[in-house]
């Protein structure tokens, strides 16, 4: 499982409706969450996935939509 980068865990720390979901959702999804956000090669790619996460979470969606899955190793990240 990924440990949730710093700066996410601040944008979904600093919005409320992110962070509601954030709590309720499994920890599969959270792990899905951050390897879409740290599966992005250029820091532009993940600044862009994570106020995505941030959008898709506030609106209440659990996991992200149209990506394939972790493809590392579970407990390596």
């Amino acid at each position: 499982m990924h440990k949730a980068p710093k700066d996410l865990r601040e944008a979904i720390s600093s919005t409320p409706k992110a962070f509601v979901v954030w709590e309720d959702i499994t920890p599969l999804a959270r792990n899905e969450w951050i390897c879409w956000v740290i599966s992005g090669k250029r820091a532009e790619t993940r600044n862009i996935r994570i106020q995505k996460a941030i959008s898709k979470l506030s609106g209440g969606m659990r996991r992200p939509c149209c990506w394939a899955g972790c493809t590392h190793p579970l407990g390596r990240s």
